[in-house]
């Protein structure tokens, strides 16, 4: 199937889930499902996996779900009373981690925005204490730090630190040191919904936003070279 756009229908679609949150009707509603989510955003994935080989030929655009596009059901053991996402979500990473803790190309979208990213947004325990030991480099830390300003120079969004305490073996005196109270690194941006969207352009604007952010990208991926993440992808693969 050719990428042509995400339909108006899809988005209509997910309106009608969040009146309609249940295993039930979306098993009612299968085909339409499949023929305005899921088709076309696998589309999606492969035409912006092949623009993203341009940039990080090594990139995993994997248009299946529980690859590149995410399921469409929550884990039940936390979401009873609304079992079905409102949101697509939609990432292509790079490394042989697990996705979820890989340098990537993220996406997400519901009825009223959308949301594009790059980096990783929430850095599991693991992750955690390499990227803390990895910035205690002054050269990496200020190499972070100058990107940062640089997505914000373009016009992009960054995450507030997660944590108010200097957490335990890292100097509060290091230049930059706001950096080690970080419990992720990406960038984002967000639009409302509108013709671009629904239509091949949207290939090219996100790309544009992907090429801007790949020096941030490349700095979480190099990160990621220095960390085992097995434990914290088993934690992930049980979910």
């Amino acid at each position: 199937m050719a990428f042509n756009g995400f339909p108006k229908e899809g988005l209509a679609f997910l309106e009608k889930i969040i009146i309609n949150n249940s295993k039930e009707w979306l098993d009612a509603h299968r085909d339409e499902y499949e023929r305005y989510i899921v088709s076309p955003n696998k589309a999606y994935i492969e035409e912006m996996g092949e623009h993203l080989q341009i940039l990080v030929p090594t990139i995993h655009a994997v248009p299946k779900t529980n690859k590149s596009l995410f399921r469409i059901y929550r884990d039940a053991r936390f979401h009873l009373s609304d079992p079905i996402k409102t949101r697509i979500g939609i990432i292509m990473w790079q490394g042989s981690g697990h996705r979820m803790q890989s340098s990537s190309f993220y996406m997400h979208y519901d009825p009223y925005e959308i949301f594009v990213a790059t980096g990783i947004r929430n850095f599991k325990p693991t992750l955690l204490k390499t990227y803390r030991e990895y910035i205690q480099n002054d050269e990496r830390r200020t190499e972070l730090h100058n990107i940062l300003e640089y997505m914000k120079s373009k016009g992009y969004l960054l995450p507030e630190p997660k944590y108010k305490k200097m957490p335990r073996g890292c100097d509060a005196d290091d230049t930059h040191s706001y950096l080690y109270k970080m419990g992720a690194i990406y960038a984002y941006t967000t639009f409302a919904p509108d013709s671009t969207f629904h239509s091949k352009k949207i290939i090219d604007r996100n790309f544009k936003i992907y090429e801007d952010m790949l020096p941030l990208q490349q700095w979480v991926y190099e990160l990621t070279l220095h960390c085992d993440t097995e434990a914290d992808v088993c934690r992930w693969e049980r979910r």
